[in-house]
């Protein structure tokens, strides 16, 4: 089992990243969070998950232990593979998606992109007495995030481009988090790419 791999990122694709480490080149596939802090050139330290499938092996990579434990709970739900744990964990960070799934909020987990009703309900009755509470709690006892004139602007906008309301928010108000002074156009570009 490979669980943890460090070295230089050697490039940053739509949905993982080419990690150079020993002389080898190791393609991990990881949430939108993960890629979003993965530079070209520079050194990374991943927590993966080394999974075997019929026809292929693959490494799933997280730059967080929140990020894989979640990880880890959600793809122990039958019906939902690593492809779909990764979509889970793009769509919205994770203590949103922990508070989410404590709360027993269907509709939220039912707007990520592959993520039906049926599979929201079973996520919520299978992992919801596994998730551990400091995964919900805010980081660092932060306050809720005020969404800012510029944040609504780019929730209306990225909701017209056909994203789904809970989504939106979710992202926006994460960006929002990072840094409230940012313009509208900056947060629907950075919603845009991890909204894809």
């Amino acid at each position: 089992m490979i669980v943890y791999l460090s070295g230089t990122v050697r490039e940053v694709r739509t949905s993982s990243a080419v990690l150079q480490t020993g002389g080898l080149g190791y393609e991990i596939f990881c949430p939108q969070s993960t890629l979003a802090r993965l530079k070209p050139g520079e050194a990374a330290e991943l927590h993966t998950r080394f999974v075997v499938r019929e026809d292929a092996q693959l490494l799933f990579g997280f730059h967080d232990t929140d990020s894989a434990q979640l990880f880890d709970l959600v793809t122990g739900v039958s019906g939902v593979g690593p492809k779909l744990g990764l979509a889970l964990l793009s769509a919205m960070p994770v203590s949103t998606l922990a508070q989410g799934i404590l709360d027993g909020d269907a509709k939220l987990l039912s707007s990520v992109s592959g993520v039906g009703k049926k599979t929201a309900e079973r996520l919520i009755l299978e992992v919801q007495s596994k998730v551990p509470a400091h995964l919900a709690a805010p980081s660092g006892g932060s306050k809720p995030v005020t969404v800012t004139t510029a944040g609504a602007d780019a929730i209306d906008a990225l909701m017209a481009l056909g994203f789904r309301e809970a989504q939106v928010r979710t992202v926006v108000a994460g960006l929002l988090a990072d840094n409230p002074e940012q313009s509208a156009d900056t947060l629907i570009r950075k919603g845009l790419g991890q909204l894809r």
